[in-house]
């Protein structure tokens, strides 16, 4: 018998490698204090390189399985699932330990001719530079996701949540569940993920967006996807608001939009107009040790909630109060020992 779980997540699973750098590893590589990137080939030293100079901390990662594992974190046993690839490889396995570990079912495609992906989180002043090597995890096929054993648990699923990351690997796959998601009045919901994602994979993305039921991201990934499409909007509460209002093919529920801005309030837009703004938990600065996830954990929280039917305002809760946890975790890890969150 197929368990079923109720939020079905699809992303590219990575191992983490995370350092403390300097200025100058991001100039040497031609790095952003806050961004994230695909690594190209003037990359590759940068892995060796930070594991022979550098102390680094391994964490099971990439983006859409933070989040399924952040969102596991708050919900009861065997409500999430994480599809994705990986090597046929020691870190393969040590991913698969690490997400079970923490709750989360995995259904990894498995590939025997390349290793298991890795991501190098250079984090500089409370920021984080990411370069992500995907490997094994860009050999995802859609003939996987279509097998009887994982699409089962497509049918099953309730609600879906897929990282922009994952258009760079199979478009064909995202399609599928959000045509399923819009077929079945399923809740299908993205996140923009990185700039560079709107500025190079622009009509991916708008080949997804009227599927979009829920829509994440952050101020910069906004502002890069208003300028992708030319439009005017500079301020985020209308970037938000125009992304809101973008043709959307189930009409049976409002888009949400989210956009957080990482110590400003959350930004909430609908497409009647509505923009509501919920101000972040506060946390000095020496209590913060690494924002690497926080994004992640963000939407993780908000999840978790969303998907017990709570309303908007308790999913951002929280999602704030998932994130304001995980900076104070190396990576994007959560504690062992599970905290409740009790809204107020």
């Amino acid at each position: 018998m197929v368990k079923k779980y109720i939020l079905f997540v699809m992303g590219n699973p990575l191992l983490d490698i995370q350092v403390k750098a300097d200025e100058n590893l991001l100039e040497k590589y031609g790095l952003k204090p806050n961004d994230s990137i695909l690594a190209e080939e003037k990359h590759m030293p940068l892995y060796v390189e930070i594991v022979k100079n550098y102390k680094p901390t391994y964490v099971a990662g990439g983006a859409a399985q933070n989040t399924a594992r952040g969102a596991q974190y708050l919900l009861p046993p065997n409500a999430t699932i994480y599809v994705g690839c990986v090597g046929n490889d020691h870190l393969g396995k040590q991913l698969r330990m690490a997400a079970e570990k923490d709750g989360l079912c995995v259904e990894y495609m498995v590939v025997d001719d390349v290793a298991t992906g890795t991501c190098a989180a250079l984090l500089t002043d409370h920021k984080r530079s990411l370069v992500a090597n995907l490997s094994a995890a860009e050999k995802y096929q859609l003939s996987d996701l279509k097998s009887p054993e994982k699409w089962k648990h497509v049918e099953n699923a309730e609600y879906f949540y897929i990282s922009g990351f994952f258009l760079t690997v199979s478009v064909p796959s995202a399609l599928e569940v959000a045509k399923h998601a819009s077929e079945k009045n399923k809740v299908f919901s993205m996140n923009l993920s990185a700039p560079f994602l709107a500025q190079f994979f622009t009509k991916d993305l708008d080949a997804l967006s009227p599927y979009w039921d829920l829509i994440f991201g952050n101020e910069n990934e906004a502002e890069a996807f208003a300028k992708a499409h030319a439009w005017e909007h500079e301020e985020i509460k209308q970037i938000a608001l125009a992304i809101a209002q973008l043709p959307k093919i189930n009409t049976k529920r409002q888009r949400v939009v989210v956009i957080t801005q990482g110590a400003d309030p959350t930004i909430v837009a609908y497409p009647d107009g509505t923009i509501k703004e919920y101000p972040v938990i506060a946390i000095a600065d020496d209590e913060i040790v690494d924002t690497n996830g926080a994004g992640d954990a963000f939407v993780g929280g908000f999840l978790s909630q969303y998907v017990q039917g709570k309303s908007i305002e308790e999913s951002v809760a929280a999602g704030h109060w998932l994130a304001n946890i995980n900076v104070k975790q190396i990576g994007a890890t959560y504690p062992e020992e599970k905290i409740a969150f009790v809204p107020k």
